[in-house]
């Protein structure tokens, strides 16, 4: 039996929708806040004895909350995952309390753990370009290697996500000298796309067996149907253990380093944010901490007290 009664499986089905359609929240975020709240409605269920109906989900005590707190950290969740899942009842204790009318201030004055965060890990220059040439010598098939190559150029010369990457279709093709990109929240922004790029997607599709339709995939899987993010990932993870690279050495990273190589040759903040699609110019702040030799050496050269 479920753990979760009717009325609050249907509130919190109608709260998702609602994300999906208003704010284009991502599939996979979607998923996560699903797990996290019911992961929270479970457990009030187990804590009172008796399945939690929207009237008593708004009489949830700061002694509740506490206590639910106090069982994530006891399972070993961390400080970090139990922020977001507190962040993801918070959420739809805001669109609840406003529908059904009653005072959430017990949820929403739940104090998120504190915890670190963690800085970017990109690769320096030399290993962006070795990652490359070595992801290129992980297939004997060559319209294989060619696909990934491609993909993996387009991480790092385009500052994309792996999702944006493998969401482009037939239609994109040849790529322009500037590709408009939806990313998260359905926030638009126009990437340059460098000659490389090109020329990497130019080569993959003359080596690509499966036919260009503009209305499917641009990276295709061996079988034809769309590229998977893990044969990316996968082929990447081969590629850093022959460099000797560490384990952060993954697509996302190759982001991150097109982000803080551009950083490095003197772009501006600003229009690198613009770049990477960040809704706040302090998640593109993250980059000054990683490269602050760069900008310590700009200081010493540049301010007239130095």
């Amino acid at each position: 039996m479920s753990l979760i009664s009717p009325a609050c499986r249907d509130a919190l089905q109608h709260w998702l929708e609602g994300l999906v359609a208003l704010s284009g929240r991502s599939t996979n975020t979607q998923a996560a806040y699903r797990s996290d709240v019911n992961d929270f409605l479970s457990f009030m269920t187990l804590h009172h004895s008796e399945r939690q109906g929207l009237a008593a989900l708004a009489r949830i005590t700061v002694s509740d909350m506490r206590a639910w707190m106090a069982d994530q950290r006891g399972s070993g969740v961390g400080a970090r995952s139990l922020a977001r899942k507190l962040s993801a009842v918070k959420s739809f204790y805001r669109w609840l309390a406003e529908r059904e009318g009653f005072e959430p201030t017990a949820v929403l004055s739940t104090r998120a753990p504190k915890f670190t965060k963690k800085l970017p890990r990109p690769v320096d220059e030399d290993a962006a370009r070795a990652l490359i040439e070595t992801v290129e010598l992980q297939s004997t098939n060559d319209w294989v290697s060619a696909r990934d190559v491609a993909v993996v150029t387009l991480l790092y010369g385009c500052g994309l996500r792996i999702s944006e990457a493998l969401s482009l279709t037939g239609a994109d093709a040849p790529l322009p000298q500037s590709l408009r990109i939806v990313g998260k929240g359905n926030k638009e922004r126009i990437v340059p796309v460098l000659p490389a790029a090109q020329a990497a997607l130019d080569r993959y599709l003359a080596l690509c067996p499966h036919p260009l339709d503009k209305t499917k995939p641009l990276f295709r899987g061996v079988r034809g149907g769309a590229l998977n993010p893990r044969a990316i990932q996968g082929v990447m993870a081969k590629a850093r253990q022959q460099l000797g690279l560490p384990a952060t050495a993954t697509p996302h990273a190759l982001r991150h380093s097109f982000a803080t190589h551009l950083l490095s040759a003197g772009g501006d903040l600003r229009a690198i944010q613009e770049l990477l699609g960040h809704a706040s110019l302090s998640t593109t702040q993250t980059y000054t901490a990683v490269d602050t030799a760069r900008l310590m050496e700009v200081y010493d050269r540049t301010h007239p007290k130095a």
